[in-house]
């Protein structure tokens, strides 16, 4: 009988390598295949898309990589995240609408492979907006996956799927992993002697202090990713219009911007903060900017 392949929703951390993982045991590694989401924001364990290829490579499975960041997707997203139809987190972050973005594009990457199975690496209880029971269960009903996506890692204490009810899955080699606490998902790698990244960082979009900055941006209709890229570095002003770079790295960084209309501003005379400048009215403002954050008096700039 033949076995039917699974497509892995892969973020790239530890849980998802473990979702892997636990569908190669079920079908082997050539009936398995994963899906990497480069978001505008992050939102893993893992961004590094390069740490996502070898893992993949190492693993022997085929990455289908989405990439969300440029295009009709970024637009969409964008659009998502100005009008989340459920509830945001703390900050700014649509948790349920974005898992929903990724399911159904997730959907089409399935029917394109012959993919059966729709797998995650979510663990219940571990996220407390998109990964608490009734969520996960609402998520899987809107995306018209109801009792089809399986969640290996926390399966036995969420609802059979139609696969472990017909017998394509074995229900007894799933987990009942639940909470916060990664110690299981430790002992498990140590068990599949796989590497993982540190978890840290994530999704911007859980940042209070970064949501301020983006907020200012977020309804400008020729918002790109540069312009989300550039809110993790310097000092914002004018709504980002002014952006002042904080040392020798972020003035570069801001020097080489590839904007048709931006301007940029930087000191002569004496060390100081390059300026970015995106309205030209706002030229004499920066300078005054630059000024105020140097440590000694600048009489001279030059303008590209």
């Amino acid at each position: 009988m033949k076995k039917p392949k699974a497509l892995v929703l892969f973020s790239g951390g530890l849980d998802s390598r473990l979702a892997v993982k636990l569908m190669q045991d079920q079908f082997g590694k050539e009936n398995v295949e994963a899906v990497f989401f480069q978001l505008p924001f992050g939102g893993g364990c893992c961004s590094d898309k390069l740490c996502v290829f070898r893992f993949a490579q190492n693993q022997h499975i085929a990455l289908h990589v989405i990439d969300v960041t440029k295009g009709k997707l970024f637009k969409e997203y964008i659009n998502i995240l100005r009008n989340p139809k459920h509830s945001r987190g703390t900050a700014l972050n649509p948790c349920i609408d974005c898992h929903l973005f990724m399911f159904k594009k997730a959907k089409s990457i399935a029917k394109k492979i012959g993919a059966e199975i729709i797998a995650t690496g979510e663990v219940l209880g571990e996220r407390p907006l998109s990964q608490h029971k009734k969520a996960l269960l609402e998520i899987e009903k809107e995306a018209k996956l109801e009792n089809k996506l399986l969640r290996p890692l926390s399966a036995k204490l969420l609802p059979e799927t139609i696969y472990e009810k017909e017998g394509v899955i074995d229900r007894s080699k799933l987990l009942d992993i639940k909470g916060r606490r990664r110690a299981p998902q430790i002992e498990l790698a140590k068990k599949y002697k796989i590497d993982f990244p540190t978890p840290g960082g994530g999704c911007l979009l859980c940042e209070p202090l970064y949501c301020k900055k983006l907020e200012q941006i977020l309804q400008n209709k020729d918002l790109t990713q540069n312009d989300i890229n550039l809110l993790s570095i310097g000092r914002h002003f004018a709504a980002s219009k002014i952006i002042l770079g904080k040392d020798r790295e972020e003035n570069l960084i801001l020097e080489k911007q590839p904007w048709k209309n931006r301007v940029v501003i930087i000191p002569q005379d004496n060390p100081g903060p390059t300026a970015l400048v995106k309205d030209r009215s706002l030229i004499e403002k920066a300078k005054k900017l630059i000024q105020k954050y140097s440590k000694h008096k600048i009489k001279e700039f030059k303008i590209k």
